[in-house]
């Protein structure tokens, strides 16, 4: 069954998709094109910086510093990274042009998801849920255009599949910042800072690991530090293992016997 609930004041209806279908089209010939790209609340997943820094030729550090702000949401511990609008008429996105996207190809998961709006959450460990709501916006017309789509037949369209499988090791990074491990004023906290920069800032993060006492306290197959000097992906998912280990003990990184375990590097 579908329940749709309205979000008061905007005139946005949402709703659990579950098995069925919905109808939807995005292209220049809909009234409402790129009006979604404007003034919007774009909040960045790990997978999106790496994405996005690589497209437009940028350091994990550059590209956080010219686009993108650190914000609180209430109740949660661990900051999130949205986009930065442009200055411009309306607020637009920054990599929004007359012709349309200038990233598409490497578009930000909720871009590549609209109109679904995946609700992904883990246990911190291996379990993992997914949920699709169907987001209708006032203004958006594509819902009347021709087409219908399962959730998975959107996000196969999409070229969503890396996005998936990476924000599902990333869900239960996010489960772990449920309890507040970092205590009051979190984003002080060393610790924090850190697993900050392991999830965000990748680029920061790989010469942590090759310039710190890191693989003298953890071991890394020779493998896997191979991929990693190049790879941001696979640094990313180490990054996330990481995480893992110092917040909560878990995860496949393990410590080297007798590794210094007063701090998390």
């Amino acid at each position: 069954m579908i329940k749709k609930t309205n979000t008061p004041g905007t005139g946005t209806i949402r709703y659990l998709l579950g098995n069925s279908t919905f109808s939807f089209s995005c292209h220049c010939g809909v009234a409402c094109f790129t009006r979604c790209c404007h003034d919007a609340d774009m909040y960045l997943y790990p997978y999106d910086i790496i994405r996005l820094k690589q497209c437009l030729d940028l350091s994990s550090g550059e590209f956080l510093a010219q686009h993108t702000v650190t914000a609180f949401r209430e109740n949660l511990s661990f900051p999130d990274v949205m986009l930065n609008m442009s200055d411009r008429k309306g607020r637009p996105c920054p990599f929004l042009s007359k012709s349309g996207c200038l990233v598409y190809e490497d578009r930000p998961y909720s871009c590549r998801a609209y109109p679904l709006e995946p609700a992904m959450s883990g246990d911190g460990k291996d379990r993992m849920a997914i949920q699709c709501y169907v987001v209708r916006h006032r203004y958006c017309l594509g819902h009347r255009e021709q087409g219908d789509w399962t959730a998975s037949q959107w996000m196969a369209d999409q070229q969503m599949a890396d996005y998936n499988a990476i924000n599902a090791k990333w869900a239960q990074v996010a489960a772990l910042f449920s309890n507040n491990p970092f205590g009051q004023r979190a984003f002080e906290n060393p610790a924090m800072k850190m697993a900050y920069m392991a999830s965000y800032d990748v680029d920061t993060f790989r010469r942590f690991v090759f310039d710190s006492s890191f693989l003298s306290r953890f071991d890394v197959p020779s493998d896997r530090l191979d991929e990693i000097r190049d790879n941001d992906t696979a640094l990313l998912l180490l990054g996330f293992d990481w995480v893992r280990r110092f917040v909560a003990g878990q995860g496949p990184l393990q410590e080297r016997p007798g590794a210094d375990r007063s701090n998390p590097s």
